[in-house]
C-alpha cells in the first residue's frame, strides 16, 4: 500500500502511544504521525512511579520512554500540552483545544485512564494527594521528605507501593482498606495475606474493614481521616488509591463500542475500521483466555501498540500475551503471568520457602493452572506462561516440588482456554 501521504493520529502520549508511534516508523510507514498528549511532559514510563522514582532510587532520565531528540529524528509530531475535544468518525477529523481541527486516515485512542478521586468531606484539601502523573510523584515525595504522618486510602497495588516507599521515607504509616485485607480481591485470601503480613512487619498499621467519613483539616489543609466508626487517623498527609477509569469518554461521545473501555478485537481494532486502541483505554479480546479484559497492566501498554500500528498499516496481527504485572515492595519483588476471574479458582499452591520469601504462588482451577506469581526467584515468566498456554492438567506434587523442572509439572490432554 502506499502510505507517503497519508497521516496516522494518535491520541495519548504516554508509554503506549509512544510505543505505536516507534512501531509505526519499525514498520516503514513513511507518512505523517501525529502523536497528541495532554501533559507538558514527553511519554514516560508509570510502574516508576510508584516504586523507584518515587522512592528516589532512580532519574528523572531514565522514566522517558525516548530520548527528547528521537521524536524529531524519526519525524513524529510530539504535540504535548493538548487536548482533544471532539471525534468526528464520518469525517475523519479530530478537534483539539483552540479550535484546530486535525485529519487523520487512521487513528489510535491511547487515552490511558484517569484515578477516581474521592468525594467525601475534605477530598479537595491541601495535603491530599492521588498518583497518577509525573506531577503527581513529585507532589508525593515532596509531602513523603516533610511529613512525619502519612494516611493512605486504598490497599491496591498503588496504596502499597506508596506505602512502602513513604516507610522508605521514615514516615509512620497507616493504610485504610474497606476489604478484609490488601489485594484480597486480586490475589485471594492466600497470597493477600502474605501482603498484609510483609507490610505489618515493615511497621506499616493497617486498618481493615474501614470506610472513610470524611477527610478532616484545618485551614483547608488536610489534617487526617474520619473514618465511618467515628475514629480518627491523624496524618500530615493523606494519599488515595482507589482504582482508576478509563478515559472513553472521547470514543463513548463519538459512537464506538464502549464497555468497560473502548472494545477492540484481537486486532485491537473498535467498532470503526480506521479506529484500534491500546493500553489501558482498551477492552481487548485475548483469544486464548476467549474473553475480553481490560488490563490496566504495564505489559499491556508496552506491547499492544506493535499489533495496533501493523492493524493501522492493513497487516495482520493479533494481541494475545499472557497478561503480566510486576510488583517492588520493600524486599520482596514479584512477577505475576496469568489471569483469575474474581474467586474463579479452587485452591492456591506454593513452590519453595514461603517463609525465606522465595516461592512461587499458582491459582489452580479443575487441575489447572491459570496463573502463577513468582517471588523473588526470577526468568520463570515465559515458562509459567508456556503453562498457562498449555492448558493441561498439572501434577500437584511435581508442581509444588521446586526440584523438577517447571516445563515437566503438565501431563494429559489440554482443555483448551480457560
Amino acid at each position: 500500500m502506499t502510505t507517503g501521504q497519508q497521516a496516522f493520529v494518535i491520541v495519548g502520549a504516554g508509554l503506549a502511544g509512544a510505543k505505536a508511534a516507534e512501531a509505526l516508523r519499525t514498520d516503514g510507514f513513511t507518512g505523517r504521525v501525529v502523536l497528541l498528549g495532554e501533559e507538558t511532559e514527553r511519554p514516560y514510563n508509570r510502574p516508576p512511579l510508584s516504586k523507584d522514582y518515587l522512592q528516589g532510587k532512580s532519574e528523572k532520565d531514565k522514566i522517558y520512554v525516548h530520548p527528547k531528540a528521537w521524536y524529531a529524528e524519526h519525524d513524529i509530531e510530539l504535540r504535548l500540552d493538548t487536548r482533544v475535544t471532539g471525534l468526528d468518525l464520518a469525517a475523519h477529523r479530530l478537534s483539539v483545544t483552540g479550535g484546530e481541527r486535525i485529519g487523520y486516515d487512521k487513528l489510535l485512542l491511547a487515552t490511558g485512564s484517569a484515578v477516581r478521586r474521592l468525594s467525601d468531606s475534605g477530598a479537595e484539601f491541601d495535603g491530599v494527594n492521588y498518583l497518577r502523573s509525573l506531577a503527581d510523584c513529585e507532589a508525593i515525595k515532596a509531602a513523603f521528605a516533610a511529613a512525619g504522618r502519612v494516611a493512605i486510602i486504598g490497599a491496591g497495588w498503588i496504596g502499597l507501593e506508596t506505602a512502602a516507599a513513604a516507610r522508605a521515607a521514615d514516615c509512620e504509616v497507616t493504610v485504610i482498606e474497606m476489604g478484609e485485607l490488601p489485594l484480597l480481591e486480586v490475589l485471594g485470601r492466600e497470597v493477600a495475606e502474605i501482603y498484609a503480613a510483609l507490610h505489618r512487619a515493615h511497621g506499616v498499621t493497617l486498618c481493615l474493614g474501614a470506610g472513610v467519613e470524611e477527610i478532616t483539616g484545618t485551614n483547608r489543609r488536610a489534617t487526617g481521616v474520619r473514618l465511618a466508626d467515628g475514629s480518627v487517623i491523624d496524618a500530615d498527609a493523606v494519599v488515595v488509591g482507589v482504582g482508576i477509569t478509563p478515559n472513553a469518554s472521547l470514543a463513548e461521545a463519538a459512537g464506538l463500542h464502549v464497555d468497560n473501555g473502548v472494545v477492540v478485537d484481537e486486532h485491537l481494532a473498535t467498532s470503526d475500521p480506521d479506529v484500534v486502541a491500546a493500553g489501558d483505554v482498551a477492552n481487548a479480546y485475548y483469544p486464548h483466555l476467549r474473553t475480553h479484559l481490560r488490563l490496566e497492566h504495564w505489559s499491556a501498554a508496552l506491547n499492544q501498540p506493535a499489533v495496533a500500528a501493523a492493524t493501522m498499516l492493513g497487516r495482520d496481527a493479533a494481541y494475545d500475551r499472557v497478561p503480566y504485572f510486576f510488583s517492588d515492595q520493600y524486599e520482596m519483588g514479584m512477577e505475576y503471568s496469568g489471569y483469575v476471574a474474581r474467586g474463579n479458582y479452587d485452591e492456591v499452591v506454593f513452590r519453595g520457602d514461603v517463609a525465606k520469601g522465595e516461592y512461587v504462588a499458582f491459582w489452580l482451577h479443575h487441575g489447572r493452572v491459570l496463573a502463577g506469581m513468582n517471588v523473588n526467584v526470577w526468568d520463570l515468566t515465559d515458562t509459567i506462561a508456556a503453562l498457562l498456554r498449555s492448558g493441561r492438567p498439572v501434577d500437584r506434587a511435581k508442581l509444588v516440588d521446586p526440584d523438577v523442572p517447571l516445563d515437566q509439572v503438565a501431563g494429559g490432554p489440554a482443555s483448551g482456554a480457560r
